[in-house]
């Protein structure tokens, strides 16, 4: 189990009020880039946990320009080392992306790395911790870090700067506005008919 997911059972944090809208940073770290995000949702993490479960749900995620498919057929058995295969399309270029789960831990988080697709490196850990909401609503303080590495080598800095930062930034954008919509009420509402999000890469 690794680093980021190892307590088994964080403690509840008083963070009423302190909820900011959510916004992706990027830093320069150790010869790759990452990105950090903080959100707030209005459910416990028992009940947030299985959203997120869902392997498929990631098509609900991702902006529909991306045309972002999974692979792996239902049912998925989510599972440290857990394959998932996808398909989807970068900027106009079909991709096919395998991650591997290194680090399950419901409710609490888990880590999933790429194996093959755009990256050089694509290490993602997702944790969920108890934090109380206004007027102490219970909920979930959900943190996303991604901790990346485009191609390029010697120009990779370029090549983040002027493409792969933005595109994931916008990426991660667009998936905390739509977990936001999705949770508003404190529970799961369905995402047909979600409209008017920046959805736009590049």
């Amino acid at each position: 189990m690794t680093t980021a997911t190892k307590q088994s059972m964080p403690a509840a944090l008083d963070t009423q009020n302190q909820h900011p809208k959510p916004h992706p940073k990027v830093r320069r770290e150790s010869g790759q880039w990452v990105l950090t995000l903080t959100q707030w949702l209005p459910l416990p993490p028992a009940e947030l946990f299985p959203f997120f479960s869902d392997a498929h749900n990631l098509e609900k995620l991702t902006p529909p320009l991306l045309r972002f498919e999974v692979l792996t057929p239902r049912p998925i058995q989510m599972a440290t080392g857990a394959l998932l295969d996808y398909r989807l399309r970068l900027r106009g270029f079909p991709i096919r992306w395998r991650t591997r789960i290194l680090d399950w831990n419901p409710p609490y988080g888990f880590v999933d790395e790429q194996l093959k697709g755009p990256y050089v490196r694509w290490h993602h850990t997702h944790t969920f911790v108890s934090a109380a909401g206004p007027g102490g609503q219970p909920g979930t303080r959900c943190d996303d870090r991604v901790e990346y590495r485009p191609p390029g080598r010697a120009i990779a800095p370029l090549v983040n700067r002027l493409v792969v930062q933005r595109d994931v930034e916008k990426i991660f954008r667009y998936r905390a506005q739509i977990l936001a919509d999705l949770f508003a009420d404190g529970r799961m509402i369905q995402a047909d008919g979600l409209e008017g999000l920046d959805a736009s890469i590049g």
